[in-house]
């Protein structure tokens, strides 16, 4: 059985119980949740204090990894291994129904559980560090100016093998009642997507300096999830 058929084990903790026929809990549906995003939220609980904090994060299969500064508390914190919720979201679309109540949204959200421990490892850091360029740009990290001793120093990479996760999608129109089907009030659904923009070169680059070839992964008017979804897969070696 290949990895991508796999499950993640199911309990009270990562259950889908509201709508549990829009849950899944397959290593296909988790990851592309997560994969076609760059931000996801790491709730933690410090010193009996809930925080959540929104970072940048990638996925190298079973292991999610984030970064931030050295002087953060919560990094700091987690040195030992804190237990973590990492969530990633998107909005698909607003949906208006006939009835107050029967408006939702469509989203695909994913929810991971796992112990967040801080990456001591001199060569897991060094990838990570590299990994959080390629992982969307791929093979930027060898074509930029390299992290001095102390940059890497300054910066905390985390990393959080996912013990249990659940997705939950919804994809789909309105939920007017039947006896709503007939009154005279509109309905429908507004789809949302996150779309890129025209390149805008930064102005002290040199004349003569051409456009790298990893912009060629975010042409103008794509999605974002589908651009970083193809460079998961580069990423991956697919």
């Amino acid at each position: 059985m290949s990895d991508t058929a796999l499950s993640y084990p199911v309990d009270a903790r990562n259950r889908v119980r509201r709508h549990h026929e829009r849950g899944a809990y397959d290593h296909d549906a988790v990851h592309a949740v997560l994969d076609a995003g760059m931000l996801c939220h790491v709730a933690y609980v410090f010193d009996g204090q809930p925080y959540c904090t929104p970072t940048l994060h990638w996925r190298e299969g079973e292991m999610l990894y984030w970064h931030g500064s050295s002087a953060s508390r919560m990094l700091r914190g987690q040195r030992a291994g804190v237990p973590v919720c990492v969530t990633v979201s998107h909005l698909d679309g607003i949906v208006l129904a006939r009835r107050g109540l029967n408006h939702s949204a469509n989203y695909r959200a994913a929810m991971c559980f796992g112990t967040a421990r801080i990456v001591d490892d001199p060569a897991e850091k060094a990838q990570a560090l590299a990994a959080v360029i390629d992982r969307f740009l791929p093979g930027r990290s060898g074509r930029v100016k390299p992290n001095t001793a102390q940059e890497a120093k300054a910066t905390t990479v985390i990393g959080m093998r996912i013990d249990q996760a659940s997705a939950k999608v919804r994809a789909a129109g309105v939920g007017d009642e039947p006896e709503d089907l007939a009154l005279p009030i509109w309905a429908g659904v507004i789809p949302v997507r996150t779309v890129i923009g025209a390149v805008e070169t930064s102005p002290h680059v040199p004349a003569g300096v051409a456009r790298p070839p990893e912009l060629a992964h975010y042409p103008e008017g794509e999605t974002l999830d589908k651009a970083l979804r193809e460079t998961q897969r580069i990423y991956e070696g697919g």
